[in-house]
């Protein structure tokens, strides 16, 4: 065990990292993180910020060596990076984890190789490639790079095969996985921990709503049978054993309205993988208000090799993403400079953010904001959180303060 006192460190400096921080702080823990950007998010509540490349393999050594284990809060983390510091402390999640889930084929070939029901997949490298998949697979479909690209980035969907040099243009000629397209009937996800023991606790399931492939609003518990959660609890306990998970990961699902024919155990299955997170997910950020024990406790125990934290839910809870759009358009190119020029003028200061008001005269609702110092259209610069009688109440709850928020 790693016990309070202890320093934790972290590759990657955003907001899962800072809410790791966060959770870690009332337990002792010091906090050392290590991204190529100063004063991020992260860097702003921990102990001590390592600001290099990832590829500085030196700097990498010396962070490792400062600290008592190593984890990660974003999967786009360089493997030798990780394996640098995996030769030196414990890295939890480990490497194999991380090599599965920075790349859309590798994922996919996993879930494939374990009899995980996915979507089906096919292998681009050449236009050639991807005229033969969309014969194979058919129209629509989807195509997306293999490595990098979030929130809709690096992917295009491909409607009639005439399209396909376009698309294959249009993704810069990349290593690429070609999906089908599912008709699906809502977007759910499983968040869960693996202790060193093997041992393994969930969150439920969170139903998603996404608005232009962006996360927009997490509900929970989500309103399901009782098979499908049994279902997505085996196929979640198979990722994370799979992959000998020490730490988070959370498994994104398609959840379509009939079952269908699927290699999972020989049984139909309303559920179809999307992609793994091996770290905390933007879906589980309610969990820090709703659950006994949040996300990020969850990453701090397990990494630490404590044993895993009770998730029962105190209340059903909703989570809306904040983003930049919501700052006004003369303010987002750059939030820091806006309060240097304003330090001596709290009115100005103000009109650089959202009138919150709005939210924190409510009773019910948490704001957390990210510490970004500049908002643009699509970031994710904060959450708002709400607990109710009903997943349902709570949703409405943070919609609605949401869309009070003023946009100049």
């Amino acid at each position: 065990m790693i016990l309070p006192g202890a320093t934790i460190g972290i590759l990657g400096s955003g907001q899962l990292g800072r809410m790791l921080a966060l959770a870690a702080r009332p337990f002792g823990y010091r906090i050392h993180v290590f991204s190529p950007e100063a004063n991020s998010p992260t860097g702003q509540v921990a102990d001590r910020e390592f600001v290099a490349a990832y590829d500085d393999l030196d700097a990498v050594r010396e962070f490792a060596h400062s600290v008592d284990v190593v984890t990660y809060e974003f999967e786009n983390v360089p493997l030798a990076t990780a394996e640098v510091c995996a030769a030196i402390v414990p890295l939890r999640p480990g490497a194999q984890a991380l090599r599965v889930a920075q790349n859309r084929l590798r994922e996919k070939t996993f879930f494939a190789d374990n009899g995980l029901p996915t979507v089906p997949f096919a292998a681009v490298h050449s236009l050639a490639d991807l005229q033969t998949g969309l014969a194979e697979i058919g129209c629509p479909a989807v195509l997306k790079t293999a490595v990098s690209g979030y929130d809709g980035k690096g992917q295009v969907k491909i409607n009639h095969p005439d399209e396909a040099a376009a698309a294959w243009q249009e993704v810069g000629e990349v290593d690429c996985i070609l999906e089908g397209w599912v008709e699906f009937e809502r977007e759910v996800s499983m968040v869960a921990a693996r202790d060193v023991n093997g041992r393994i606790a969930h969150y439920n399931l969170i139903e998603n709503d996404h608005a232009n492939h962006i996360l927009d609003v997490s509900v929970a518990p989500a309103s399901v049978p009782p098979q499908v959660l049994a279902q997505a609890e085996a196929m979640v306990q198979t990722v994370l054993t799979e992959l000998d998970v020490v730490g988070v990961l959370c498994v994104e699902f398609f959840l379509t309205p009939t079952p269908g024919p699927s290699p999972w155990n020989g049984e139909e299955s309303w559920l179809l993988l999307n992609e793994i997170a091996p770290r905390p997910h933007n879906s589980g950020h309610l969990t820090i208000e709703a659950c006994v024990t949040s996300q990020f406790e969850q990453q701090m125990r397990t990494v630490c090799g404590l044993p895993v934290g009770d998730t029962t839910y105190l209340r059903p809870a909703a989570m809306a993403n904040l983003l930049g759009d919501l700052w006004p358009k003369n303010q987002r190119k750059d939030a820091k400079a806006q309060r240097e020029k304003s330090v001596s003028s709290a009115k100005s200061v103000a009109k650089s953010f959202p009138d919150w008001t709005a939210v924190l005269t409510h009773p019910h609702l948490k704001l957390h904001l990210y510490g970004k110092e500049s908002a643009r259209p699509g970031r994710k610069m904060g959450h708002l959180t709400a607990l109710a009688s009903s997943a349902a109440e709570a949703e409405k709850i943070v919609r609605g303060a949401r869309e009070r928020l003023v946009v100049e």
